[in-house]
């Protein structure tokens, strides 16, 4: 086991008796992470920035749940995608803001190489995922970018599995055909 797993596993030790420093240092090491998984989904940086830090205080209330603390980045991090999905939903059915009218940007850069990050094809692909029909853009973002399968995405965002691989294929194609007509 590596330092840095030792390390994580004493903190959240540390963090199931109460102690805010470890809690402090916990939110530090994956706050950047979380919040680029909810940007992604929820596309406005302030509801994104709320949604993690719910999740951090859902995190430490039931961290007692967790059975094995190694599978820690992985438990918040379905966290963080529910409580994502759950918003993205209410908001949906609200009408509150059209998803495709939204800018975001999103400020930590882990999935795509920091070398990468400012390419022009980079960028034309995330333009052309916004541009997608919400459902298509969020299928697409979870099977892609956050590495879901298509059980978990089923799952996720309450389909069958038929309607899901349809789901992926339509919006891979859809995304396929604005990449070429930008070109």
């Amino acid at each position: 086991m590596t330092s840095t797993n030792q390390d994580i596993e004493q903190l959240l030790l540390q963090c199931q008796s109460g102690n805010q420093r470890a809690q402090l240092e916990i939110y530090n090491r994956y706050n950047k992470a979380m919040y680029n998984t909810a940007i992604r989904i929820i596309k406005d940086s302030y509801k994104a920035e709320d949604i993690m830090q719910e999740s951090f205080l859902t995190a430490f209330t039931k961290l007692r749940t967790l059975e094995d603390t190694k599978l820690f980045g992985a438990w918040l991090k379905r966290i963080v995608v529910n409580n994502s999905i759950a918003h993205y939903n209410k908001s949906s059915r609200q009408k509150e803001v059209p998803l495709d009218t939204v800018m975001y940007k999103v400020e930590d850069n882990i999935g795509i190489e920091e070398t990468n990050q400012n390419t022009q094809k980079v960028n034309e692909i995330m333009m052309a995922m916004k541009s997608l029909k919400p459902n298509y853009s969020l299928g697409l973002s979870l099977h892609l970018i956050e590495g879901y399968d298509y059980e978990e995405i089923c799952e996720i965002m309450n389909i069958s599995y038929a309607n899901c691989r349809t789901l992926i294929s339509r919006a891979k194609e859809s995304l396929r055909k604005k990449l070429m007509q930008s070109v």
